[in-house]
């Protein structure tokens, strides 16, 4: 009996020591093959645009944030206390490229900038959703900067996989320099191997007839930490839109804040519940007075995803909205107007944000 225990002692040994060395060699290869970004990067710039742009001209641009074109009406994520993982099946996933693609193509904005646009993730069944939207957009060059780049995360169950994420922007104006800026990332070791590597991405385009450039700037800023990554990054983009505007660029940063603007009343989309995830406050009054903060409060731009909107109660006193994507504009450009298309999150818990801008 005493030898029959001892042997079952000896196999559980074994078995744990298997398992805590094939969990060391895993956060081994992830940590090998860890993302790491330089401060600054040199992005390729594909295409060529079908635009130029001078002083008096008008230019019409929207951000949106694409969701990986799996997160339309019928899904919910488990970080936002939702259960699922991968909420759509690869059908949809298409669908929403398709329709994401199409509506781009029909609003013909002389710029876009995207977020969360995946090139080969398990999440979205490894569609190059940055490929096929290049391909239906006629006379636009493009740049694509990663910010989410893991070999396999192995949350929650079923495990996320592999992710290759990024953002892009798409230009009718030819790009001359695009370069990808990394932000402070407020994870430490072993959390940020799973985590995104932020980033600006900088386009420049020369304005006809002069030495200024239009500085485009395309963001996505820290959504899930506990405050200090979102200050950190707005404090760093501060920087560079002051620097920039100072030199008389024309300057547009645009994307998903994850904050509301301090300009803005969004008292249209309370908090439904004290468990909701809560956006962070730019305060403007931090910035130079040559920049511009715009945001629609009208429409709202982001979804809760703690569950589907499909089945499911979508007045705002029932079900949590956001008011998080928006632009900064540099003074020398006058806003002529800039909304949320209410597109009812059908393809993206996101809608789009347009807005029409002339160069003074």
């Amino acid at each position: 009996m005493v030898k029959a225990k001892k042997k079952w002692w000896q196999i559980l040994l074994i078995i744990i020591g298997i398992l805590i060395a094939a969990v060391v060699v895993f956060f081994g290869i992830l940590t090998i093959t860890e993302f790491k970004p330089a401060d600054t990067e040199v992005l390729e710039i594909n295409g060529e645009g079908s635009k130029t742009i001078a002083r008096g001209d008008t230019l019409n641009i929207v951000t949106w944030n694409v969701g990986y074109c799996g997160l339309g009406e019928g899904a919910d994520f488990f970080m936002d206390g939702g259960t699922s993982v991968r909420s759509s099946d690869k059908a949809t996933v298409e669908n929403n490229i398709s329709a994401i693609a199409a509506e781009t193509a029909a609003s013909n904005p002389d710029v876009v900038f995207m977020q969360e646009v995946d090139v080969n993730s398990k999440r979205s069944y490894g569609t190059n959703q940055f490929k096929a939207i290049s391909d239906s957009l006629t006379g636009y060059c493009n740049t694509f900067a990663t910010n989410y780049k893991v070999l396999y995360i192995p949350y929650p169950w079923p495990p996320m996989g592999k992710v290759d994420c990024g953002i892009a922007t798409f230009s009718k104006y030819n790009v001359t320099d695009s370069t990808r800026i990394q932000l402070p990332c407020p994870f430490s070791y072993p959390a940020r191997l799973g985590n995104l590597k932020r980033c600006l991405m900088v386009d420049r385009v020369p304005i006809e007839d002069s030495d200024k450039e239009l500085v485009l700037v395309n963001l996505h800023l820290e959504a899930y930490d506990s405050g200090e990554g979102k200050i950190a990054q707005t404090n760093m983009l501060k920087e560079l839109l002051e620097e920039e505007a100072a030199k008389g660029n024309y300057v547009i940063a645009g994307g998903d804040f994850n904050q509301t603007f301090s300009n803005i009343d969004s008292s249209a989309y309370p908090l439904v519940s004290k468990d909701m995830w809560q956006p962070g406050v730019v305060d403007i009054n931090e910035f130079s007075d040559n920049l511009q903060f715009i945001m629609d409060n009208q429409v709202a731009s982001c979804r809760s995803l703690d569950r589907p909107l499909t089945g499911n109660d979508t007045s705002p006193d029932k079900f949590q909205y956001y008011i998080i994507d928006g632009f900064i504009v540099s003074d020398n450009m006058m806003v002529q107007q800039a909304g949320v298309k209410d597109l009812g999150f059908k393809n993206s818990d996101h809608n789009p944000l347009y807005m029409t801008v002339r160069l003074r």
